[in-house]
């Protein structure tokens, strides 16, 4: 027979070092999976949108502000030496031009900053829908890890068997389609209280 000390040094090793290696393989797969999520993600980018994401990340420094207002400060300064020389304004006040190129770049500025946004939302939804999944997938676990328990619970000789019925309600899983049937239940009830709470409170303000 074969003793514990006569087996070869690496089988032992390699007993004792499993638990931490799968671990690790396990880490290391969660994190693989999430950088090839953001590649593939980043691969989806367009041209067009990663120049619109380059131009609203330098949107939104503090330089950017500095630039338009040295430019606007330049602008009327110029046009009030102008006037000053008796040199005609190229454009007096109150300043049309200034104030459309202003508006304009708002205009464009807004649309790069929501182009971007909503490139993050899609990406927010993902994850919140992945975040779904994974509670979804961890509420059925913990359902199947409690009705192992009441199994062995109740094949134990030396534990008393009783009846738990908050153990019986926590072994069944979770329905999502009930549960997302539930939330547009409360979300249109409390649509419908609304108006009719508004009505309570004009009726009260006429009184």
């Amino acid at each position: 027979m074969i003793t514990q000390s006569e087996l070869p040094k690496k089988t032992l090793t390699d007993y004792s070092d499993s638990p931490a290696e799968s671990e690790r393989d396990q880490i290391s797969q969660n994190i693989e999976a999430v950088l090839e999520f953001y590649a593939r993600e980043d691969q989806k980018i367009s041209s067009s949108q990663r120049i619109m994401e380059r131009i609203s990340r330098f949107v939104g420094r503090p330089v950017f502000l500095g630039i338009i207002l040295l430019f606007v400060t330049f602008w009327i300064l110029t046009n009030v030496a102008l006037r000053q020389f008796g040199i005609s304004e190229f454009d007096p006040e109150p300043y049309f031009w200034l104030q459309g190129i202003v508006g304009l770049g708002a205009l464009l500025t807004a649309t790069v900053v929501l182009a971007k946004q909503n490139r993050f939302a899609k990406l927010e939804e993902q994850r919140a829908h992945l975040d779904l999944k994974v509670n979804l997938l961890t509420e059925q676990k913990t359902a199947k890890l409690i009705d192992l328990l009441e199994e062995l619970r109740r094949d134990l000789p030396n534990v008393r068997d009783r009846h738990d019925p908050e153990a019986a309600a926590l072994q069944k899983s979770m329905n999502p389609e009930l549960v997302l049937a539930a939330l547009d239940e409360r979300s249109e009830s409390a649509g419908q209280m609304k108006p009719a709470d508004k009505i309570n409170e004009d009726e009260g303000s006429n009184e």
